[in-house]
């Protein structure tokens, strides 16, 4: 459902993805790893479309996004593209069911039918008690499983994680990471997602390794 082809990304003189080949199937958990400085966070920018190759191409579900104006890129981006980041990213004068509700209504969908599928969403990653609690009332990972719900939303063909875990101790860490193998056992929601988390990277479906701005295997 994702490919991407021979993709560079330089800036200025430094050269970070170097030829980048990849691939992901509906219903896989991939995780990419490597140190610090390998190209990583770049090429999963890149896959999300927050950022742009300086040259290859990128399919997601047979779409090329390479051709799309801004415009049309954005509108993709929101319907078919979640994001979860290691700060969560919540928007602290609103509440939980107001964060998640968010990416749908910038789709336009309707304020009932959005606050309907939100409240689903966190009633089933056990928030359902805490829908009206702002980001300052809640755990980090109850944070992060608030994020996961505005990253599901609009029903994306696909999500992208960055350190999602990165931020939690052990005991949430491990949770999020079920919590991931859930949604793709139940709704074959796929998942690429950067990670220095071992045991994240280890049950996860398929490990990439970068090094260098390549992948490695």
């Amino acid at each position: 459902m994702l490919k991407a082809t021979a993709i560079n990304k330089s800036y200025g003189q430094l050269q970070i993805l170097k030829g980048v080949d990849f691939e992901v199937q509906k219903g896989e958990i991939v995780t990419i790893v490597g140190a610090s400085g390998a190209g990583k966070s770049t090429l999963l920018n890149i896959l999300g479309t927050l950022d742009k190759p300086d040259s290859g191409q990128l399919f997601i579900n047979d779409v090329e996004l390479n051709r799309l104006s801004n415009k049309a890129l954005s509108n993709f981006r929101n319907r078919e593209i979640g994001f979860i980041f290691q700060f969560h990213h919540l928007l602290a004068e609103f509440d939980a069911l107001e964060n998640v509700c968010i990416p749908a209504y910038i789709a336009g969908t309707s304020r009932p039918e959005a606050e309907k599928r939100a409240t689903a969403l966190l009633d089933l990653l056990g928030l359902g008690s805490r829908i009206h609690h702002k980001p300052n009332a809640l755990s980090g990972g109850e944070q992060q499983r608030v994020a996961v719900a505005r990253a599901l939303i609009n029903n994306p063909a696909l999500i992208f994680a960055d350190e999602p875990s990165g931020n939690l101790d052990s005991t949430n860490a491990r949770e999020l990471h079920q919590l991931f193998g859930k949604l793709r056992d139940e709704f074959n929601q796929t998942f690429v997602i950067v990670t220095h988390n071992e045991h994240l990277a280890d049950v996860s479906d398929r490990k990439v390794v970068m090094r260098d701005g390549l992948i490695m295997q």
